[in-house]
């Protein structure tokens, strides 16, 4: 196998023969490729995609290159939700107690942030002590024994997309509709499932920002989803601006807190219950749609779900006491307000802005290698469509020291755009996707 002149036929738009993306995994998977190889190709796939079958291939050899996880016997339903990518982008926090509560298993396996985005590995990991490196056989045990597990790839799943999901964060190639769909399902395929719900992004902050490439990554996920005789749905919701306030590893792990305990924000809510409602229905837990919008409202307003999620924590080693005090989150030692800079209306948050500040400030990466700030980030209180007063306070950095402090500025002042006219935001929810198609959500 001669991997320049496979680059070079991808580069030219080629498809490659059949077998042949099974060998390059099977061969990176033994060293005997090198990333800068194997970067070059994804960047070639970034500019020329895959066929339908080099996609199915490519997602196959990704998933058998490693172990799944085993519930065979087990009557309760898996289900399971991922995220496209976003800022502010705390729902798996939110969703897996509630459903557990709900009475589905949920093997919630996550990833790290990837570009500009934030990583639900990243927030767990900013709980004192929380692990998420499980076996697979500690994430069956602890699905099966509490409902739900938050755990990262292991070596086990997938290793191959493992590798390569670092090396896409790091290379500028994560935009790319088969890339992604590869990645995610391979590891979703492998977490034993009977239902998957896509939670797609759409809009500035998004990897794919266009809704057509959207819809496109949905339609080709739910396909290789319900190949593999997986119920799988996409909701496609907006990030045009940051989901919730807070923004930033400890300080979404907080708001998540107080979301459940009753005092969530209302984008974070309204995407989190739209998901939830999906994922009861996908699974077989409830058949009509407000019953199962009932059922996760009681979960949180019972406070079985905050339960639920200290359950969780200790389980994973963490500190359970965070769900009391989530003071015991790592705290930023230097902070300052944001005002606004005019008189107006806030015409944008720009969530691209927001995720490149919160690496600045180092709670994200720039290489592989990189330790993450777990504390910093910001709280913005701005959103689109606010009328605000000069000098009003509009949002809170986070930050280790004076240097970051005027980075998080220099980067808000970026993000929040202030003007004259009205703002016109994404609608939260705006299309819901199966195999039959694509059905638009009335506002």
């Amino acid at each position: 196998m001669v991997i320049p002149s496979l680059i070079e036929c991808k580069r030219d738009g080629g498809a490659l023969p059949p077998g042949t993306w099974a060998a390059i995994v099977r061969a990176y998977a033994a060293e005997e490729i090198p990333d800068y190889q194997m970067a070059a190709l994804l960047m070639a796939v970034v500019w020329r995609g895959l066929s339908a079958a080099e996609l199915t291939e490519l997602t196959g050899a990704m998933l058998d290159s490693g172990s799944r996880l085993d519930f065979d016997g087990w009557a309760v339903p898996r289900v399971d939700k991922h995220s496209t990518g976003g800022v502010g982008d705390k729902t798996s926090l939110l969703l897996a107690p509630m459903l557990a509560c709900c009475g589905g298993a949920v093997p919630m396996m996550s990833g790290r942030g990837l570009g500009h985005t934030g990583g639900t590995l990243d927030k767990l990991e900013s709980i004192p002590g929380f692990t998420t490196q499980l076996t697979l056989s500690a994430a069956e045990a602890q699905v099966r024994r509490l409902g739900c597990a938050l755990f990262g790839q292991t070596p086990e799943i997938a290793p191959v997309d493992r590798r390569l999901y670092a090396l896409r964060d790091v290379t500028g190639t994560v935009p790319s509709v088969p890339l992604i769909a590869a990645s995610i399902m391979s590891k979703k395929l492998a977490e034993g499932l009977d239902a998957l719900v896509l939670d797609v992004k759409a809009g500035s902050g998004a990897f794919l920002a266009d809704e057509k490439d959207a819809l496109a990554l949905a339609r080709t996920m739910i396909g290789l989803g319900e190949a593999s005789g997986v119920r799988t749905v996409a909701l496609v919701t907006a990030m045009d601006r940051p989901l919730g306030r807070a923004c930033g590893n400890a300080l979404e792990v907080e708001e998540c807190i107080l979301a459940l305990r009753g005092e969530g924000p209302p984008d974070l809510m309204a995407v989190t219950l739209a998901l939830g409602e999906e994922m009861l229905l996908a699974a077989g837990l409830e058949t009509d749609r407000g019953a199962a919008r009932g059922r996760l409202v009681e979960s949180v307003q019972s406070g079985a779900a905050l339960r639920r999620l200290a359950d969780v924590i200790e389980a994973q080693e963490g500190n359970p006491a965070v769900v009391d005090d989530p003071a015991l989150l790592p705290q930023a030692p230097q902070r300052a307000v944001y005002t606004a800079p005019a008189a107006g209306i806030v015409a944008a948050v720009r969530p691209r802005a927001v995720g490149q500040g919160i690496i600045a400030l180092g709670g994200g990466r720039r290489r592989m290698e990189d330790a993450v700030q777990h504390a910093v980030g910001f709280v913005i209180t701005a959103r689109p469509g606010d009328v605000v007063e000069a000098g009003q306070p509009i949002a809170t950095i986070h930050a280790r020291d004076a240097e970051g402090l005027e980075a998080g500025a220099t980067a808000l002042r970026e993000a929040i755009l202030i003007g004259s006219g009205p703002a016109a935001p994404r609608q939260l929810v705006s299309h819901r996707v199966t195999a039959d198609g694509v059905e638009a959500i009335a506002p």
